[in-house]
């Protein structure tokens, strides 16, 4: 079983020395991935960012690069990024996850889908 997946992000990172890195790796997430992400303090003052904690946990390599860090991961162009999210989807074969969220208006708490796809 295939657990491990490369990738070539279609515009690439560009480090602070210009250096531009596009070869990367991703493996497939585990419940403890999603479950650490959604505990994250960034993920809980701005749901948004769930997209990038979960990301930095299972992209393990990118070329030229010590580490992946969510901070690397936010200087990603939205191609790159919007790529990385479809291909999480992909290798996951998952339906997009659902974030507890309370409505600021009425105080009501629901469940909303998070699309990583960014459509519909």
């Amino acid at each position: 079983m295939t657990t491990v997946y490369d990738f070539e992000l279609p515009k690439g990172y560009v480090d602070s020395q210009g250096t531009v890195h596009r070869k990367g790796k991703m493996r497939l997430a585990t419940a403890g991935d999603e479950i650490g992400a959604t505990r994250d303090p960034r993920v809980l003052s701005n749901p948004s960012y769930l997209t990038i904690a979960v990301l930095s946990k299972v992209i393990t390599e990118i070329e030229g690069m010590e580490s992946v860090a969510p901070n690397i991961l936010e200087r990603f162009f939205t191609a790159d990024l919007a790529f990385l999210q479809d291909m999480y989807q992909r290798i996951n074969n998952i339906e997009p996850p659902t974030m507890t969220v309370v409505c600021e208006g009425c105080g009501n708490t629901m469940q909303v889908p998070i699309n990583f796809t960014r459509e519909g």
